[in-house]
């Protein structure tokens, strides 16, 4: 079914009526004006995706409003409706962002290419900007373990259901749910991931859903949501029992009927949606607190996925140390080094309390701090006993301890990133600007 919503603009009622109608026979939401001017005032209300605006309309003409459209940032595909355009108007018209012409008098067939044409470019356009680049996802290991993950991921691939992944951070979590995405019929469409821990709560409803410019301080232009981005792909719910109890609610009302509006809007936008949710918490306990929906998880937890902590296959670490590796050797751009086989077993018997993020950032400190070509047990400078030493906090609230360790943390990661803000938002799980609002909170001073 389409979802798309489609603005059409022309002065001549039996335009607007012929368009609307074939439009809306195929399933498209379309809202009809007959002015220039009504045509900027809505794309200022309402997010479009797709413009059918003509040429010669009394007042402001075609051009101008497209102009106007452009100049107040809205990136919308628009194509010109023309009886008679000059090659000056064309010309123009492309060079003010139109994608396409169609002819007077309007035939069916021209109109229906013309609309799925511009709108597939739109999404491709959508899939390349939303998408990370990234390597393609891969779940490396040779234990029980892994294989069990991988029979379960087969399984549930090819199917529409909704998949809970539950494991502690770093285990992998997003790698499996791309590789459920990557093998499963909506693998063409867009993969989209939100990690709702790294969202403050008072955005993660806009970064979700959406909004019109001025719905609140701040949103100084329209936005689509992670939802909208991924229709006809996945979406991907990174630490879905951080989200507030509003936020769930709102959540569980779109996976109930399929649709939402954005924040300052009222356009019900519909959208079909795989969504697959993870988590580091045990999501019955957080019912018994009160603070996640019982509803909600009966809506996610169709199928259940765990994801092993690194600890419980130790025998893949050799392999993961060797991925890693050959990463970082073509990224930095240097022969990767020879790990010796003291060092490798002393390797395998670090419980690795964060997983295999742990284990890519121990090879990716290794690759650039070791100078020669082998690394030896003393260069692994691993936590003694297992684990790091507890940060001396004394006696002090709940409240201070965990600032206070946040502090010291994200210090430390931005330091060993060289001052590196997108490479330490990275390691730690955050968006950049979410990284510099999280210093600006903890009281340290901006790089």
């Amino acid at each position: 079914m389409n979802h798309a919503h489609i603005l059409v603009v022309d002065d001549e009622r039996g335009i607007l009526e012929q368009l609307g109608g074939i439009l809306r026979d195929e399933g498209f939401a379309v809202t009809a004006v007959e002015s220039g001017e009504e045509a900027v005032a809505a794309t200022a209300r309402e997010l479009y995706d797709l413009v059918l605006l003509d040429v010669a309309l009394p007042g402001m003409d075609g051009l101008e409003a497209l102009r106007r459209i452009r100049a107040a940032g809205h990136t919308v595909p628009v194509v010109m409706i023309s009886g008679h355009a000059s090659a000056e108007q064309v010309v123009s018209a492309l060079r003010e962002g139109a994608i396409d012409f169609m002819d007077k008098p309007l035939a069916l067939e021209r109109v229906l290419v013309t609309v799925n044409n511009a709108l597939a470019r739109a999404r491709l356009a959508e899939r390349l900007a939303a998408e990370r680049e990234e390597d393609e996802p891969v779940l490396t290991g040779v234990s029980p373990a892994v294989a069990e993950l991988r029979r379960q991921i087969a399984l549930a691939a090819p199917t529409d259901s909704r998949v809970l992944i539950s494991g502690p951070n770093g285990a992998g979590k997003e790698v499996v749910a791309r590789l459920l995405h990557r093998i499963s019929r909506r693998a063409a469409n867009p993969f989209v991931a939100v990690n709702c821990a790294a969202i403050p709560a008072e955005l993660i409803e806009s970064e979700l859903f959406g909004h019109l410019k001025g719905a609140f301080t701040g949103a100084v232009e329209n936005k689509r949501g992670k939802f909208e981005l991924a229709d006809s792909g996945t979406l991907f719910l990174d630490e879905v029992g951080d989200m507030s109890l509003l936020t769930q609610a709102k959540v569980l009302r779109v996976l109930q009927e399929s649709s939402f509006t954005r924040l300052g809007g009222s356009q019900e936008v519909r959208v079909d949606v795989r969504v697959i949710a993870a988590t580091n918490k045990n999501l019955e306990d957080e019912i018994a607190a009160g603070r996640f929906r019982q509803d909600l998880l009966f809506r996610l937890n169709v199928i259940p996925v765990r994801v092993p902590p690194l600890g419980e296959r130790r025998e893949d670490v050799p392999l993961l140390v060797e991925e890693f590796m050959r990463e970082f050797s073509r990224r930095i751009g240097v022969r990767p080094k020879r790990i010796g086989p003291q060092a490798m077993a002393a390797l395998q018997a670090y419980p690795w309390p964060g997983n295999v993020r742990e284990v890519r950032n121990v090879v990716e400190r290794l690759m650039i701090m070791v100078a020669g070509d082998e690394i030896d047990t003393a260069s692994l400078n691993l936590p003694s006993g297992g684990a790091s030493a507890e940060p001396d906090l004394g006696f002090t609230t709940l409240r201070e301890a965990r600032e206070r360790f946040e502090r010291r943390y994200v210090e430390r990661v931005v330091a060993a990133c060289g001052g590196n803000m997108s490479q330490a938002a990275r390691l730690l799980g955050l968006e950049r600007s979410h990284l510099y609002r999280k210093r600006r909170a903890l009281g340290l001073r901006a790089r």
